[in-house]
């Protein structure tokens, strides 16, 4: 096991909001991004990094850095590193079709 991964897992994930360290004995350290639905998006390897590149790596990907592990996260991160979900299209009227108007000399096959 890496030293720089180590220290990483025992002293910085604490401060880290929406960070959680889960042991795999046998397997490689390794960040698993996870969806808000819990599936898995994507997999990075640690254990080639330093324990800096790692406290960079997250705090790229947008977890909130704590002042101390006890502290509080402001209510704009709560959700931190997750993006805003996209702004989907309101759904169609239901049960209500309107035909399509079209001018007298309109010839929609051509």
């Amino acid at each position: 096991r890496s030293p720089q991964v180590k220290a990483f897992v025992t002293q910085d994930i604490p401060f880290y909001h929406n960070l959680e360290m889960k042991h795999l004995p046998g397997a490689d350290p390794e960040l698993v991004l996870l969806s808000h639905r819990y599936e898995e998006l994507e997999r990075i390897p640690l254990s080639d990094m330093t324990r800096e590149e790692i406290n960079l790596l997250v705090q790229k990907l947008g977890f909130y850095r704590k002042e101390t592990p006890d502290a509080p996260v402001p209510e704009e991160f709560q959700f931190a590193p997750a993006k805003p979900l996209p702004t989907l299209p309101p759904p169609p009227a239901t049960g209500i079709k309107t035909p399509l108007k079209r001018d007298k000399g309109e010839h929609p096959d051509l």
